[in-house]
């Protein structure tokens, strides 16, 4: 495993991101652990994970793209910090572009934020995490009423590698059989679950035998195929 992504998980631990208990999802499904996003509240945690982001986009599609596009609302921040990142880690300009919930009537009008989408961009979508691909089913009709863009693919920050809730599928699998686009993770919860498994971390385990069993069981269950 990468060492940012090593790094990552523990950022996601620190930051009281990724929490290890008995949850009850939007979706009624019952699981031993949860992401919440919107914990980064800090501007050291932001830098940080702008960082972990442009790493995860560099290794996966490269640099040969235009625009970070961030869905409202969490998307926003995400754009601003990882367009930033990739700044300064490696040397290249990316514009960043985000839509408004409501369109803008009067100043800087539209549904955009930042920069203006252009015929031929090649536009990488970022997001917090994607357990069913609804957002994006909201999101791609956006970019295209804009532009003829070309969309590289998209970024989370973790792949739950649960199904979808029509099929048998990951939300990120059905996302590239639906519209033809990659679709990737920072890490996978199968590299969460290996790296932090038994292995004490500030003293403390967060994954011992009981929460493995747990978090088997539950992949039994809703795990993709």
């Amino acid at each position: 495993m990468e060492q940012y992504k090593q790094e990552f998980i523990e950022f996601m631990v620190d930051s009281d991101v990724l929490k290890f208990g008995d949850f009850t999802l939007k979706s009624g499904r019952k699981s031993p652990f949860f992401m919440n996003a919107g914990a980064y509240v800090t501007g050291t945690q932001l830098r940080k994970l702008g960082e972990y982001y442009a790493k995860a986009i560099h290794d996966n599609y490269g640099l040969d793209f235009d625009v970070l596009f961030g869905p409202a609302y969490k998307g926003i921040p995400l754009t601003v910090a990882t367009t930033m990142a990739i700044s300064e880690l490696y040397g290249k300009d990316i514009r960043y572009c985000s839509n408004r919930k409501e369109v803008k009537d009067h100043g800087d009008t539209g549904i955009l934020l930042g920069c203006k989408l252009r015929d031929g961009d090649r536009v990488v979508i970022i997001e917090d995490v994607t357990t069913s691909g609804k957002s994006i089913e909201e999101t791609f009709p956006i970019l295209k009423a804009q532009a003829d863009v070309e969309i590289v693919g998209l970024m989370v920050s973790l792949n739950r590698m649960e199904r979808g809730l029509s099929t048998q599928k990951s939300a990120l699998e059905e996302i590239k059989e639906k519209y033809g686009f990659e679709a990737n993770a920072i890490v996978s919860m199968a590299e969460v679950t290996e790296y932090l498994y038994k292995k004490p971390y500030h003293g403390k385990v967060y994954i011992d035998d009981t929460l493995k069993a747990a978090i088997d069981s539950y992949y039994e269950q809703y795990g993709a195929k």
